[in-house]
């Protein structure tokens, strides 16, 4: 079942969140400052793409520095990021067939706004940490 969700979803919304996400990750990795946050948006970017199925959980060796990381990631790319997929749940909601990808997209937001300190990991092991 999750991968006919994942291949719907990659059609009606995966394939353009991903190009977002690819976007603000080559954007981000122009300066050597950056670079971390666009690695986390190709992360991101390749959960968007296949979403069922996987999972976030916080990394409990996430510090300060994540916490400071995602004001900046917040302030750069998060915003528009999680825009892209409030206005894609909200349109994926108006039928039927579209909730459960409308809902995924709702679940997403909370990753584009602040993705450092978050991993990903498949729903059979949501605890599983490094």
């Amino acid at each position: 079942m999750k991968t006919i969700l994942n291949i719907i979803w990659l059609v009606l919304s995966g394939f353009w969140l991903f190009l977002g996400y690819l976007l603000a990750g080559v954007i981000l990795c122009v300066t050597v400052i950056g670079i971390p946050f666009g690695i986390a948006a190709f992360r991101i970017g390749v959960y968007a793409l296949w979403p069922f199925g996987y999972t976030t959980v916080e990394r409990r060796d996430a510090g300060a520095p994540s916490c400071v990381g995602n004001v900046l990631w917040l302030v750069l790319a998060g915003w528009w990021l999680a825009l892209a997929h409030i206005v894609t749940g909200i349109a994926m909601c108006l039928t039927i067939i579209g909730i459960p990808f409308g809902i995924a997209n709702f679940k997403l937001i909370p990753v584009s706004l602040l993705p450092l300190g978050r991993e990903i990991v498949p729903t059979d092991q949501p605890f599983a940490t490094r």
